[in-house]
């Protein structure tokens, strides 16, 4: 909440909720997300192309020097629409919120994060030394 990513639902407002669940992450870090499978049954399929492997590993190999940013906090940057919103409440023993911010466990998520990430570094990509991969931005450089 502190990060303006959930807030609070009021007493009177509709709540349509689904519980959450612990994950572990890659790192073995402990994250809570809402559990949004049935939502994700009725969403249509973004099939947005992410980097290809073997072409950033061609990038990989004539770089000298690598710098690795793991873009997770990125991802809590798009706001929800107010109708979204609605579709993605959570309850936990501190009550119930909403996402303001789109969570780490929609459907389409990826696939919006690139397309976000290509449309902001269409030059950096193109020339090359600037890599976007999942959640991760790479930089190539010789010197």
């Amino acid at each position: 909440m502190k990060l303006g990513v959930l807030r609070k639902v009021r007493h009177n407002e509709e709540v349509e909720v689904t519980t959450p669940v612990v994950i572990t992450f890659h790192n073995d870090e402990l994250r809570m997300v809402g559990d949004f499978r049935e939502l994700s049954t009725s969403n249509i399929p973004d099939r947005y192309p992410i980097t290809r492997i073997h072409e950033s590993l061609t990038q990989l190999s004539k770089a000298r020097f690598i710098t690795s940013m793991d873009a997770l906090k990125d991802l809590h940057q798009n706001v929800l629409t107010p109708h979204a919103r609605k579709l993605l409440k959570i309850i936990t023993h501190y009550g119930t919120s909403e996402y303001l911010r789109i969570p780490f466990s929609i459907k389409n998520k990826p696939s919006h994060y690139q397309r976000m990430m290509d449309m902001i570094f269409p030059h950096e990509l193109s020339e090359g030394w600037f890599i976007i991969y999942i959640y991760e931005i790479i930089i190539c450089s010789t010197t």
